[in-house]
C-alpha cells in the first residue's frame, strides 16, 4: 500500500491550478475555487513544489558552495530558508487570491506562522541532507 501525506492546509492542485492558468495569461486569482480548472493540476502542483524544493536546494549550493557542503552547517540553509519566505508572502498567495502575506486569509497570522514553520522543516531537512552527504562528497587530496 503505497500511502501519500497530505498537510490539510496544502491543497496542491490549487497550486497546481494557478500554475496551469498561467498558461493562459492569468497569473492573479480574486478565489483558487473559481478559477479555471486545468488538466492534470494535481500532477503540475505536485511537481511545481519539488521543482521549487530543487531550485531551492541548488540556490544553496550557489550562494555558500562546495565549502558548505563539505561541512555542512545549519545557519546557511536557515537563513535562505527564511529570506525565501518572500515567494510565497509576495507572489505565490497574492497570486492565489489569498493577499501579501495571506492578508485575506481567515487567519493571516496562522497562515503566516505556518509559512514560517514549513519553510523552517525545509532548511532543516536541507541542512539533513548536506550532513548526510558530506562523507560521500569528494575531497582534494
Amino acid at each position: 500500500m503505497i500511502v501519500v501525506w497530505r498537510s490539510a492546509d496544502r491543497n496542491w492542485a490549487m497550486v497546481g491550478r494557478w500554475f496551469g492558468n498561467m498558461a493562459h495569461g492569468q497569473f492573479v486569482q480574486v478565489a483558487m475555487s473559481e478559477a479555471v480548472p486545468v488538466k492534470g493540476e494535481l500532477a503540475i502542483g505536485w511537481i511545481a513544489h519539488y521543482a521549487i524544493g530543487i531550485g531551492y536546494g541548488l540556490l544553496l549550493l550557489g550562494l555558500w558552495g562546495k565549502v558548505w557542503l563539505e561541512r555542512p552547517t545549519l545557519l546557511p540553509p536557515m537563513i535562505l530558508a527564511w529570506v525565501l519566505l518572500v515567494a510565497p508572502y509576495l507572489m505565490m498567495m497574492p497570486g492565489m487570491g489569498m493577499g501579501i502575506a495571506g492578508s485575506r486569509t481567515p487567519k493571516p497570522n496562522v497562515t503566516r506562522l505556518k509559512s514560517v514553520m514549513g519553510h523552517s522543516v525545509f532548511g532543516l531537512g536541507m541542512y539533513a541532507t548536506g550532513r548526510l552527504l558530506a562523507p560521500y562528497w569528494p575531497t582534494p587530496a
